[in-house]
C-alpha cells in the first residue's frame, strides 16, 4: 500500500498550528510541525480573513519548500465558541427479519444531521451530532454497541446536535481559497480533541475535557464513552495576557512573554520564585517598573480562578458531575502555566492531569508536536485517517523514514522492520502518567530560546532571560 500525506491545520486564537502526518495502513509519522502566531483571529472565529492567510501562507511555503511537496488540500477544525447545544431525534424502519447493522446506525446518524431543522437556516449550521443513546422501540437507552446486532422493525436514535454560525465556516473557506488550498473536511474541533488525549478508559469511566486555548476555553464531558455535554467560555490565555498588559501598563508583546516566563497560579505555593522582582527597563526617560513574581502570581491567579468557577459551573450543569471518575484533563496552551493543574484541583477535588497527545503516532524533529497546544492538530489528523481522507500533497517528500521512528525517553531512534508495539497489553492505563513525565523530560532537554521555537520577538524580553536561567537554577 502506497503512502499518502493528511494535512491538518489548527486555527487558534493565538497560534496557527499546520501537521503534515504520512500514513501507511495503521502506521502515522508526522513529518511536519509548526507554529506562527495568529492574525485575524478571535474566540477560535476567523473575522479576518486577509489576516488569517498570512501566517498561514507562510506556514504552507515553509512546508513546501523543506518537504519538497505541494499541498492540495487540508483537514481543518471548526470554531469552538458560539455553539449551540440542543437535542434531536431521528427514527427509520428496519426489516424484523435483519439485524441491525454498523451501517445502518451511521445512516441514522447522517440523518439526524440532514433532518435537523435549524432556527433560522441563512445563519446556523450544523457542526455535529453525537449519539446519545439508542432504541428499538422496546428497550430504551442502548448505546450504540448494544443496538448492533439487535433484530428490530424500527431503530431510533436520541442525538446531541451542536449548531454555530454559518459565517464562521465560510471566513474559512474564503481564506482557503486565496490561498488555492482545497478543504478536505472541517472537524468539530472537541470531539476529534478528545481522541487524542483521553484513553478508552476515562471516557468511559467518566471525565471532563479542559481545553484551556488562547481565546476560548471549552469543556467536554465524557461518560460511557459519549460525549454527553459541551459548553464553551470566552476566556482564555489572552486574557491572562491583557489583565497583565492592563495592570502592569505595558504591552500586549511584553506581557505575553512575561506571563510564558513567570506566569503561574497559588502564589503563596511558589516557595523562594515567590521573592523575586522583575525590572522592567522602559527603554525611554520613564523609571523602571518592578514587578515582584508573587503580584504577577495574584494576578494570574484571579483570572483563572474565574475561568475555573465557569468550568465547574458548566460541570454541574451537565448532570455528570458526580460520574467523573477520572476528574479532569487539561490540554491547551493553558495547561503549561506553573501550578494551574493544582489549582483546579485544590478548587474542584477532582483529580487532574496534563492533557498531552497521546503516543499514537510517532515523529522526529518536529518540536513542540508531544506538546498540549498540539493535541488538536494531532486529533485533527487521527479523525481524517479514521475517515480515510485521499492524499493531501503532490509530490514525494524527501524526509527520510528509515524505518519506523518512534520516541522513546524523548530521544528520537530509528527501528527497522515492523513497527513495535507502543502500548503492551496491560500497560494502557499508566499511558497518562507516562506521557506527562516523558513530554517534561523532553521539554528539559531540548528547550531552545523563545526566538527559535515560539517565534514571538525576543528583543523586548531581553531584560529577563538571564534573571530567569538564575531563578530555574536557584529553584532547580
Amino acid at each position: 500500500m502506497e503512502d499518502k500525506h493528511i494535512v491538518a491545520v489548527d486555527l487558534g486564537s493565538s497560534k496557527i498550528a499546520l501537521t503534515v502526518a504520512r500514513i501507511n495502513e495503521n502506521d502515522i509519522q508526522v513529518i511536519y510541525y509548526r507554529e506562527e502566531p495568529s492574525e485575524g483571529i478571535r474566540n477560535s472565529y476567523v473575522f479576518n480573513s486577509m489576516k488569517v492567510t498570512k501566517p498561514l501562507s507562510r506556514l504552507i511555503e515553509d512546508a513546501e519548500k523543506e518537504l519538497n511537496i505541494r499541498i492540495t488540500q487540508a483537514v481543518v477544525g471548526m470554531p469552538k465558541y458560539r455553539v449551540k447545544q440542543q437535542t434531536g431525534q431521528a427514527k427509520m424502519k428496519m426489516n424484523p427479519e435483519e439485524c441491525i447493522t454498523e451501517e445502518d446506525v451511521n445512516i441514522l446518524k447522517t440523518s439526524a444531521l440532514e433532518s435537523y431543522p435549524l432556527d433560522d437556516e441563512r445563519s446556523d449550521e450544523l457542526f455535529g451530532a453525537v449519539a446519545q443513546s439508542f432504541s428499538n422501540g422496546e428497550d430504551f437507552q442502548l448505546v450504540e454497541s448494544d443496538i448492533i446486532g439487535m433484530p428490530s422493525e424500527v431503530l431510533e436514535g436520541n442525538f446531541k446536535i451542536f449548531v454555530g454560525k454559518k459565517s464562521a465556516l465560510h471566513s474559512i473557506d474564503v481564506t482557503f481559497n486565496h490561498l488555492n488550498i482545497g478543504i478536505a473536511k472541517k472537524y468539530f474541533t472537541p470531539d476529534v480533541l478528545a481522541k487524542a488525549v483521553l484513553t478508552p478508559s476515562e471516557m468511559e469511566n467518566g471525565v471532563a475535557l479542559i481545553d484551556f486555548g488562547g481565546g476560548v476555553t471549552s469543556v467536554s464531558v465524557y461518560y460511557g464513552s459519549i460525549m454527553r455535554h459541551y459548553a464553551s467560555i470566552p476566556f482564555g490565555g489572552a486574557s491572562i495576557t491583557s489583565d497583565i498588559r492592563t495592570e502592569c501598563m505595558i504591552s500586549d508583546t511584553l506581557a505575553e512573554n512575561i506571563k510564558l516566563a513567570f506566569g503561574a497560579c497559588m502564589p503563596d505555593k511558589l516557595q523562594n520564585l515567590s521573592e523575586k522582582i522583575i525590572q522592567i527597563n522602559s527603554g525611554n526617560a520613564s523609571p523602571n517598573k518592578q514587578l515582584p513574581v508573587k503580584y504577577l502570581s495574584e494576578i494570574i491567579s484571579c483570572r483563572v480562578k474565574e475561568i475555573i468557577d465557569a468550568i465547574l459551573y458548566e460541570i454541574e450543569r451537565s448532570g455528570f458531575a458526580d460520574n467523573l471518575r477520572n476528574g479532569i484533563v487539561l490540554t491547551g496552551g493553558g495547561a503549561n502555566l506553573t501550578n494551574c493543574a493544582n489549582y483546579i484541583k485544590e478548587i474542584s477535588g477532582y483529580s487532574v492531569r496534563s492533557g498531552y497527545p497521546r503516543h499514537l503516532f510517532s515523529a522526529t524533529g518536529c518540536d513542540g508536536v508531544f506538546e498540549t497546544d498540539a493535541a488538536v492538530s494531532i486529533g485533527l489528523v487521527l479523525a481524517a485517517k479514521a475517515d480515510r481522507i485521499p492524499d493531501c500533497i503532490q509530490g514525494e517528500s524527501t524526509v527520510r523514514i528509515g524505518g519506523t521512528v518512534t520516541f522513546d525517553d524523548n530521544t528520537a531512534e530509528e527501528h527497522s522492520g515492523e513497527t513495535p508495539e507502543l502500548f503492551p497489553e496491560g500497560e494502557i492505563e499508566e499511558e497518562p502518567k507516562k506521557q506527562e513525565d516523558e513530554v517534561k523530560r523532553h521539554r528539559e532537554k531540548s528547550r531552545k530560546p523563545d526566538t527559535e521555537t515560539k517565534k514571538t520577538p525576543s528583543k523586548p524580553v531581553t531584560w529577563f532571560k538571564t534573571l530567569f536561567e538564575d531563578i530555574m537554577k536557584e529553584n532547580a
